[in-house]
């Protein structure tokens, strides 16, 4: 597991910008209205650990890496501009001034095999790895990437970057780290064309909301405390989904495995916070919709592609009734995103003002499993981890869960999913998830292995 309580020293150059390698366009950009929602003006933190390798055959990845983003930016050049709103209702437009994006060499006393033998969110000193810049975080008239590359004693480095998220999803990130790496590897060109086009998922005129968009809706509520939250990850493998599968009933077991692990932590986590069973409960998905479109949104679009829809019930329904109902739920809901369901969101959009999704006794997960982030080369391999710097993103602890590729000791591969509760109800969490994986009661199968917190971390 993470090693939680090492510590180490970083030693950081005084920040600078890097601009593309090539002149590029002067000119204003909007950014689509699925981009532009309150819920995407944040940022995102990004990691890679890379170990040492002859294939970089003793090259130093600060000057490498630095090289081949001014490279890559000559074709992501909106990246090296910056936000600003223009016009009404506080519509995003990034300039594109060729400002450049923020970059920081640093060198760290700590090797990759220290931060321990699986490596996963949260990880120690991340704050020192991702240096936050005094005056570079803000969404407007900030630098939209900011990257930072540390070296390590062992010879490996770590690539740490923070996305603004009006920008890119996750999969447009990767998109643009791809091509750093293919400049980076000394590739010519860059295999996939970055492309813009968001105006295929901008409002129409006149804007209508056709679909049913709960995800926004307005509730009135308190969100769950803060004081005493820990974080927990908890790793599914072959055995402990098979064990959650054999608790559903036979119509619903062909369910994906984001759909049944969604159910069971929505159903326990809802158990955990002990709420009134009057309350309403949602749980939100993200659902990449590049493939909803007909034709699909072309291969490098980089923008925000996604819908959040959402599933609703009680606290008493959902913690009353078996895995099974649950399940129906999460998957109807995400059935629902269409390419018509984007378009009604991006009109709601522009008719209210731009809404932030509910966040009163709400659970929103992300899948980014399949995102590619482990793939990025920068020239010596494949990323030892590659993901999420922190086990949820956003500004609220706990809200989103996010879903990362991860291998167990025994080199099974499997899905790490933190969790961040407060103490008490962490220990409830807990109970109520062993007692689910400890046996199949009605099956009478043997005791499968039960899950256990990989790491704890106080928030």
């Amino acid at each position: 597991m993470s090693n939680p309580a090492l510590s180490f020293k970083v030693t950081r150059q005084a920040p600078e910008l890097v601009v593309p390698a090539a002149p590029t366009p002067h000119e204003l950009k909007h950014l689509s209205d699925i981009d532009d929602q309150e819920g995407l003006r944040f940022q995102v933190p990004v990691i890679q650990f890379y170990r040492q390798s002859h294939l970089g055959r003793s090259r130093d990845p600060v000057g490498v890496i630095r090289e081949a983003i001014r490279k890559a930016l000559v074709h992501y050049y909106p990246f090296a501009g910056r936000l600003r709103e223009v016009g009404s209702g506080r519509k995003l437009a990034v300039d594109c001034t060729g400002e450049g994006v923020m970059f920081i060499e640093a060198d760290a006393d700590v090797s990759v095999d220290e931060f321990g033998d699986v490596l996963q969110p949260p990880f120690p000193g991340l704050d020192e790895l991702l240096f936050d810049v005094p005056g570079s975080g803000g969404i407007l008239g900030c630098p939209l990437l900011l990257f930072q590359v540390t070296r390590l004693t062992c010879g490996g480095f770590i690539v740490a970057v923070r996305l603004n998220h009006a920008m890119a999803d996750t999969t447009g990130l990767v998109n643009f780290l791809t091509a750093v790496g293919e400049m980076a590897r000394g590739q010519p060109d860059v295999s996939v064309r970055p492309v813009w086009c968001r105006e295929l998922l901008s409002a129409r005129d006149p804007p209508r909301v056709t679909c049913v968009h709960h995800e926004y809706d307005q509730v009135e509520g308190t969100i769950v405390p803060f004081e005493n939250m820990v974080q927990r990850s908890f790793f599914f493998g072959p055995d402990e989904v098979a064990a959650l599968r054999n608790l559903v009933p036979p119509h619903l077991t062909r369910c994906s495995n984001f759909e049944l692990l969604t159910a069971v932590l929505w159903r326990t986590r809802t158990v955990s916070l002990k709420l009134n069973p009057a309350d309403e409960v949602r749980m939100m998905s993200v659902v990449n919709a590049r493939h909803k479109f007909n034709p699909p949104l072309p291969k490098g679009y980089y923008g925000n592609a996604f819908a959040y829809p959402a599933a609703l019930t009680s606290a008493g329904e959902l913690s009353a009734n078996p895995i099974g109902f649950a399940v129906q739920l999460v998957k109807k809901a995400k059935n629902e995103v269409t390419e018509e369901y984007m378009k009604s969101v991006a009109d709601l959009m522009v008719l209210n003002n731009r809404p932030h999704f509910t966040v009163v006794q709400s659970y929103l997960v992300s899948d980014i499993t399949r995102v590619g982030f482990e793939t990025v080369d920068f020239g010596w391999g494949k990323a030892a981890f590659g993901g999420p710097a922190k086990g949820g993103i956003g500004a609220i602890p706990g809200f989103i869960v996010l879903y990362i590729p991860a291998k167990n000791k025994k080199g099974e591969k499997g899905i790490t999913i933190p969790i961040c509760l407060s103490t008490e109800a962490m220990d409830v969490f807990v109970k109520e998830l062993d007692g689910l994986l400890e046996t199949d009661r009605l099956a009478g199968d043997t005791p499968k292995k039960k899950t256990t917190p990989l790491i704890t971390s106080t928030l």
